[in-house]
């Protein structure tokens, strides 16, 4: 069953959830709202982009929408979002992305003269979803000049001495059975711009990590935060469209 979904908010991450609903099939977008931009210069956004490419399709426009392979896309452009006809357009699901942020101020400097401290969610949400590591997890972020990719270099105490040997293989096992498809596992010595575009939410790096001793580790795995969150995104709109249908 194909669900029917609009976007609201059709900056970079907008515009790479709608890359990804088309690659997944399970999910159709038919409309789209951005109170910021033009249906045509939307068109143009979409099909060229300089770190995932050209989009593999036809893309036009007209007055009040964007045509993709053929298929018409209500294109809305409203400020309000109760103002949004989605029932119109037959969307079902609506997923909101790309909201304006004025709450960190370091965010706001040159991003290629410079390494950006930051705050990071990640560690809180881990905690909300995996209540076992409530209160265990906290982090921080670091902006660098590279156009995607992020790194994740977690140390963490072990409870249970654990060789990296053990460590690998049970990653390795994990990424190739229930979590195959979300979890990547590699050997290969890749650098950050290897993973654009790895549909995977993490990518574990085998080579990267260290062991100072049984209880004592640093891990290291990459992501793609743009085209990773963006397909899980398009699996949960999946996912919850089954559920609902199960009801």
């Amino acid at each position: 069953m194909v669900v029917k979904a609009g976007i609201n908010g059709f900056g970079r991450i907008g515009r790479i959830v709608f890359r990804n609903a088309i690659e997944h099939g399970d999910v159709e977008v038919v409309a789209v709202n951005d109170p910021f931009i033009e249906p045509h210069y939307a068109a143009y956004m979409l099909k060229y982009d300089s770190t995932h490419g050209i989009f593999k399709g036809e893309i036009t426009h007209t007055d009040n929408g964007l045509v993709v392979n053929g298929k018409t896309i209500r294109f809305y452009q409203e400020r309000d979002p109760a103002a949004i006809p989605w029932k119109e357009s037959g969307a079902e699901y609506v997923k909101t992305v790309d909201g304006p942020s004025s709450k960190d101020w370091r965010g706001g400097r040159g991003a290629a003269q410079n390494i950006i401290p930051s705050s990071t969610g990640a560690a809180k949400a881990v905690g909300k979803v995996i209540p076992e590591l409530n209160g265990k997890l906290t982090g921080m972020s670091l902006r660098v000049p590279t156009a995607n990719v992020s790194v994740v270099d977690l140390t963490a105490r072990l409870a249970k001495p654990a060789t990296y040997d053990e460590i690998k293989a049970a990653i390795k096992e994990a990424s190739e059975g229930d979590l195959k498809g979300v979890l990547g596992y590699t050997e290969d010595d890749v650098v950050s711009s290897d993973l654009i575009g790895n549909v995977n939410s993490s990518i574990f790096d085998a080579k990267a990590g260290i062991s100072l001793n049984p209880n004592f580790v640093k891990l290291i795995s990459w992501y793609d935060n743009e085209w990773g969150y963006s397909r899980r995104v398009v699996d949960l709109i999946s996912y919850i469209s089954k559920v609902d249908a199960s009801k």
